[in-house]
């Protein structure tokens, strides 16, 4: 196997165990993510070219963090989301980093949509969503300021982040 061989398969191991994790218990562990990070940066160290390497893996974690910051500073997103994204972004570079986040969000699309639809709750978002809607059109209205009647429901993340990341790895490889 190759150097990149294993860090596929660490960063898989990584985010299925976040994935369980955030299901279980509505977290992802910083331990996890450290070690994880620190998995990358040894085998990152080990490539032909570990000085690109490491360029590559801070501007995909940077990528990561820029991307996903903006969702935890409007509530929509937990910070262990973001910080995984960024984890994930340093394992695989800026170009794999910005796929990952595509698919992610289409996966978290869809999981929330299913919740939405199981939870009988689609009345709820559609009512939010107007309502969000509503005032963004209005001049002068901040997100921030704008509350919601009631929330639809929250969602583990970290599963749509790791479908995501499982996609375009297994789509590398396939």
């Amino acid at each position: 196997m190759q150097i990149d061989q294993y860090r596929d398969a660490l960063l898989l191991l990584m985010v299925s165990i976040a994935a369980v994790n955030d299901l279980a218990t509505r977290r992802i562990p910083n331990r996890l993510l450290f070690a994880g990070m620190s998995g990358a940066l040894f085998l990152h160290l080990l490539s032909p070219e570990p000085g690109a390497a490491l360029l590559s893996a801070v501007g995909g974690m940077l990528l990561g963090l820029v991307i996903f910051l903006p969702f935890y500073l409007v509530r929509g997103m937990a910070a262990g989301d973001v910080k995984m994204m960024a984890v994930i972004g340093f394992f695989t570079g800026p170009a794999e980093a910005f796929q990952i986040a595509v698919f992610t969000w289409c996966a978290g699309g869809v999981i929330a949509l299913l919740l939405i639809l199981l939870r009988s709750r689609l009345r709820l978002a559609l009512v939010n969503i107007g309502h969000l809607l509503s005032g963004l059109i209005v001049p002068g209205t901040k997100l921030a300021d704008m509350t919601l009647p009631q929330s639809a429901g929250s969602m583990p993340y970290g599963l749509a982040i790791a479908a995501g990341t499982i996609v375009v790895l297994v789509t590398q490889y396939g």
